[in-house]
């Protein structure tokens, strides 16, 4: 597909989600492109001379889906912490052997995390990059986004230093400038956690993203970690707002809840995340009724699955599962299920367009920018009867059934293969990190690292080592 760079791309005869307000589907309709835009949606439509024709029939296409909260860098160590709790996590990277990536670690992370989202139709990625002790690693984690065809958010983070440090560095305010230039493809964001403090350290940090016109990702509301006092300073020093992310929110208040939705905040639910690894149940009931804005993320492939059907999924099963718990407590019946299938694909889309401030994303519809997914495998029984639209993709879909990914007007995935991508070079990359890491650590520790033991530190009441504080706040029961 690489000869067909700059040419006008239609999607024939799909059924396509535009995912707009009026939740319509749109049954045997085209979707055409031209340059990095939508163009014209319907059936039937007149195309430019020298248009790419693609076959979407018996198919689905649908917005780029879009990840808000992905740990990049860590995806060149995919599925070795399967079984950790998120201690075992916090030891591993905060504590222990985190600060061994050096920066073309992160740069094999990020190229290796960046073609997996666009395999798996996650055309725009929040880079919750955490890992960055140096900006010589901050340059190898944009210098990898840059190398794919993505749509990605750097959430520039350090988990190894205080955020007023890190973000009042020279050094970080010359990054900025000369990586950070508006492209369309490359967004920024500061990432960092707020302890609870009362003093309230992280102050000057959110002060120099207002000054940078960048919103703040925050790890929110994870047990042992971050609790309702951190919210509640952010809120009473004014910087809650819309652009802010609350990364899982799943052990607070509803004081906390209450704050994020007067202040027009969004919330990252990373359900495969917070079920498996202990930040809290999944909080979608408590923040449906808060009428909270909700994206889906993926958290890191250390553990999990890296593509938004997952997401979808899972989510869907938490939420439900708890309104059943719910109801039997009670000796009650849940006849019609509350969270419906349409609303997790439309916030694995159009909820991620939002948290990030891209509401030039997320639907399909002219004018918007042309990031879009054809989901259709001809040679899978899974493929049909295609009854409930919604459903199939939440449901029945995986990576395998990804046919087209476009971004950006860019076919970069056609008929189920990355398009121009070098998997042998990432693969090379990847097993240079592995093999660095391995033989750093030596054969014993890499191996107990999958299983590692909790050392008596005070990473059970606060697992970042930039700081003594320590509060029982992190572990108070459950609130709802």
């Amino acid at each position: 597909m690489d000869s067909m760079d700059g040419r006008p791309v239609v999607l024939r005869g799909g059924t396509v989600l535009p995912m707009d307000d009026t939740r319509q589907v749109l049954s045997s309709a085209d979707v055409l492109v031209v340059d990095d835009k939508i163009a014209a949606v319907g059936p039937g439509l007149e195309v430019p001379e020298n248009t790419v024709e693609i076959d979407a029939s018996g198919g689905i296409v649908m917005p780029g889906m879009i990840d808000t909260h992905r740990h990049m860098w860590q995806t060149v160590m995919r599925g070795y912490g399967a079984d950790w709790t998120l201690t075992q996590y916090f030891v591993w990277y905060y504590l222990e052997h985190g600060k061994l990536f050096r920066p073309e670690d992160v740069h094999a992370g990020n190229v290796l995390a960046a073609l997996e989202a666009i395999d798996a139709g996650v055309t725009t990625v929040v880079d919750w990059s955490h890992g960055l002790q140096t900006v010589d690693h901050a340059d190898a984690a944009v210098d990898a986004l840059q190398s794919v065809p993505g749509r990605f958010v750097l959430a520039y983070g350090n988990i190894q230093q205080p955020p007023a440090v890190w973000t009042a560095a020279p050094e970080f305010r010359d990054f900025v400038g000369r990586r950070i230039t508006g492209d369309d493809m490359l967004g920024f964001q500061v990432a960092f956690d707020v302890l609870g403090d009362p003093a309230f350290p992280e102050k000057p940090a959110f002060e120099v993203a207002r000054e940078l016109g960048a919103a703040v990702t925050t790890h929110a509301g994870v047990w042992g970690a971050t609790s309702d006092d951190g919210i509640r300073l952010m809120y009473e020093n004014g910087f809650m707002g819309p652009e802010n992310i609350y990364v899982h929110a799943a052990s607070l208040s509803a004081d906390s809840y209450h704050r994020i939705a007067a202040t027009g905040g969004s919330i990252s639910v990373s359900t495969e995340s917070e079920q498996s690894a202990g930040q809290g149940y999944p909080p979608t009931w408590a923040i449906r009724a808060h009428g909270i804005p909700v994206s889906l993320s993926m958290d890191t492939s250390v553990w999990w699955s890296g593509d938004l059907f997952s997401a979808m999924r899972s989510t869907l099963g938490a939420d439900r599962s708890r309104e059943h718990m719910e109801a039997h407590v009670k000796g009650e019946t849940v006849t019609h299920s509350s969270l419906r299938a349409q609303q997790v694909v439309e916030w694995a889309t159009r909820g991620g367009a939002h948290a990030i401030g891209r509401d030039d994303l997320g639907t399909v519809a002219p004018g918007q920018k042309a990031d879009l997914v054809l989901i259709k495998n001809d040679a899978s029984p899974v493929s049909f009867p295609l009854l409930n639209p919604y459903g199939q993709v939440a449901f029945q879909a995986q990576r395998g059934d990804v046919h087209t990914v476009l971004i950006n007007g860019r076919v970069v995935k056609h008929e189920h293969r990355l398009v121009g991508a070098d998997l042998d070079a990432a693969r090379r990359a990847a097993e240079q990190t592995i093999e660095y890491l391995r033989s750093t650590m030596g054969e014993e520790t890499w191996a107990k690292g999958m299983n590692p033991d909790i050392p008596q530190t005070k990473i059970l009441d606060n697992p970042y080592q930039y700081t003594d504080y320590r509060s029982s706040a992190t572990h108070t029961a459950d609130k709802e």
